[in-house]
């Protein structure tokens, strides 16, 4: 899941996401367990998503949700002036 993607859902799509997520993860802990698991690599992503999602919720309820574009209006490098 991308960052961008969740900053353009509000407040309760995002909680249903968490929920899902959680779910999900319940049941990867059962299927390792058993050893039933077929990707293992999709815990991590869950883990990762889930952590994404509760800063979201985090900084929505601050009010210190950062722009979408902060990334991209980092301050260009300072030329240097040429010797004359």
């Amino acid at each position: 899941m991308k960052t961008a993607d969740l900053r353009s859902k509000s407040q309760d799509e995002l909680q249903q996401s968490l929920m899902d997520l959680r779910k999900e993860q319940f049941n990867f802990r059962f299927q390792k367990t058993t050893g039933k698991i077929e990707d293992t690599s999709r815990i991590r992503t869950v883990r990762r998503d889930i952590a994404k999602i509760k800063t979201l919720l985090n900084e929505m309820k601050s009010g210190k949700a950062a722009p979408a574009k902060a990334k991209a209006a980092k301050k260009a490098p300072a030329k240097k002036k040429a010797k004359e």
